[in-house]
């Protein structure tokens, strides 16, 4: 159906939603476009977009028709089975999250339906605690308000992985009409979870402590950033002993973020009001949870200025720390596993393989983490960590995504101990790359819109696909296509024995890699970027190289 055809559609339909009518009035002609040319794909994250009309945006109806698509799947094999549902903070998160949940009764399941927000990281532990055969989370992650999203859940507690999308995708899509999915008005089937049930999830949280008699003789900030992290994070800290200072201003559920300049942990932007408060206190740390808690940022107080530390080296102190304290207990496992994406840095892994661990590597999205986790349930081995770049770490298993309220915890007790070594956590970083080697990493995002937008993303792609390409100062020794399932090396091709992605990896002869991969959430063309050498003045210096003579493709060579 062509994209008028379905504008007219939604148009002409009687009882469309009042707020949603408005808005599909005042659409331009480049909207109405933009919003109807095709339906809201899944991508690594789920769904994700724009709040408003039409079947390219979020709204009740892509709700409504994702989740019918979903309860049709499940009921092949889990009929009148049960499914949790939580939701963040954004707009029309709870409304979004009360319709998924009426759908899902009407097809005949049972429902955990969160009375509040809750953290993305909570809703996977609902999962695994109360043996449903799947879960919802309204959300969309870090972006801009304007925005939206649904992820989904299997048994396991972990994101779907594409085989099981691809199926949930082709019932979607055997369903037509938006406007007469049935939805129950009986709510027997719906348990609401109330604020009591956050001692389940909580009381594991706080095992993943190695050493929780050290010294909490410090200040620490937290922000969640208006989002799902202020429900529960400050008065664990507090029942732990931390004096934990909250960011009072963004501590409210505002939809619209107004207390903050940018609701990504990645942004230093995000930080602003966390390091003004940590500065006014002599703060050590300063951590900020993104909207759903599932990722986390951290600023370092070091040489009287706060610092902030990537998803990479926030991994790297993590990594090392459990190795060495769990060594010193005795408690690391013979058969330990670390597991982390094809894009995030590879240093943790060096860091775990000295302690005798093992190591493996997956496609981007902690859902092929949390697969790999579920493998470990044969007995093979036990989950040590897991991590990527994006901010995103799990320390203990009990939860199958990233889940920043672990992570907030294990970094404020990696704090309370260098602590007591009068050291920071940039001192302990030095320290690690001087073990291991200087080891940098970075991305470049780049941002497209619209149709053209689009179209311009998929020639760049195509160009680094299809094209040999060469870095002046690098030696090239492999290339390796996920998408056509081929490594090209010494002239030879071979087979890449990895899982099927839109994803492209350059690897030189001194350990510098990067890797090109459109977001599956955003209109983005990320490019990964990492190095290694013997200093930290030749990393920085390589890594610049490397990111200009890309630079220079995308302006000049393609």
């Amino acid at each position: 159906m062509s994209y008028q055809k379905n504008y007219d559609k939604w148009r002409n339909y009687p009882y469309l939603e009042a707020n949603l009518k408005n808005l599909l009035n005042a659409l331009s002609p480049k909207e109405i476009e933009e919003s109807f040319y095709r339906d809201l794909e899944f991508g690594t994250g789920g769904m994700r977009g724009i709040l408003g009309p039409g079947t390219n945006r979020m709204n009740i109806y892509i709700v409504q028709k994702a989740t019918l698509g979903l309860a049709r799947h499940l009921n092949n094999k889990h009929a009148g089975g049960k499914l949790v549902i939580s939701y963040d903070n954004r707009n029309f998160s709870k409304e979004f999250a009360l319709e998924a949940a009426k759908v899902l009764v009407s097809q005949g399941f049972k429902v955990y339906l969160f009375k509040n927000m809750r953290p993305t990281p909570q809703l996977s532990f609902a999962v695994r605690h109360f043996g449903c055969c799947g879960g919802i989370m309204i959300t969309a992650s870090h972006n801009p308000k304007e925005y939206n999203g649904y992820k989904i859940y299997d048994d396991s507690g972990c994101q779907i992985l594409p085989e099981e999308a691809d199926m949930i995708i082709k019932e979607i899509k055997n369903i037509d009409d938006y406007f007469s999915i049935e939805t129950s008005k009986n709510h027997h089937n719906i348990h609401y979870l109330e604020a009591n049930f956050d001692k389940q999830y909580l009381d594991l949280v706080k095992t993943i402590q190695l050493n929780p008699d050290l010294p909490k003789d410090f200040k620490l900030v937290f922000t969640p950033l208006h989002g799902t992290g202020s429900t529960i994070t400050v008065d664990l800290l507090k029942s732990l002993g931390y004096a934990v200072l909250p960011v009072l201003s963004q501590m409210t559920e505002d939809p619209n973020f107004s207390g903050t300049e940018s609701a990504n942990p990645e942004d230093r932007k995000a930080f602003t009001e966390a390091i003004k408060l940590a500065e006014s206190h002599k703060a050590l740390i300063a951590l900020a949870t993104d909207p759903d808690a599932d990722r986390v940022g951290i600023a370092v107080l070091h040489n009287n200025e706060y610092i902030l530390l990537n998803g990479n080296q926030t991994a790297v102190i993590t990594m090392d720390y459990i190795a060495k304290y769990r060594k010193k207990l005795g408690t690391l496992p013979e058969n330990g596993y670390v597991f982390t994406s094809n894009v995030s840095s590879v240093l943790p892994l060096e860091i775990a393989k000295n302690y005798g661990l093992k190591t493996k590597t997956t496609l981007t999205g902690f859902k092929y983490i949390g697969a790999e986790i579920r493998k470990l349930e044969a007995g093979t081995g036990e989950f040590v960590f897991g991590y990527e770049e994006s901010f995103g770490s799990l320390q203990k298993d009990f939860v199958r995504d990233k889940d920043a309220i672990q992570s907030v915890l294990i970094l404020a007790e990696i704090a309370a101990y260098l602590k007591t070594k009068d050291m920071t956590m940039l001192d302990y970083l030095k320290a690690i790359y001087q073990q291991y080697g200087y080891y940098q990493e970075d991305i470049l995002n780049l941002s497209f819109s619209g149709l053209e937008g689009l179209a311009k993303m998929q020639e760049i792609i195509d160009f680094f696909r299809n094209k040999e390409i060469k870095l002046n100062g690098f030696n090239l020794i492999k290339k390796e296509d996920f998408l056509k399932q081929k490594t090209f090396e010494n002239g030879k091709i071979s087979n890449l024995d990895f899982p099927v992605a839109d994803v492209i990896r350059y690897l030189f002869s001194d350990d510098s890699w990067f890797i090109l991969r459109p977001s599956g959430t955003e209109p983005k063309l990320k490019i990964y970027f990492g190095v290694k050498d013997v200093s930290e003045t030749s990393a920085t210096k390589k890594l610049l190289a490397l990111k200009a003579a890309v630079n220079h493709i995308l302006e000049e060579g393609y």
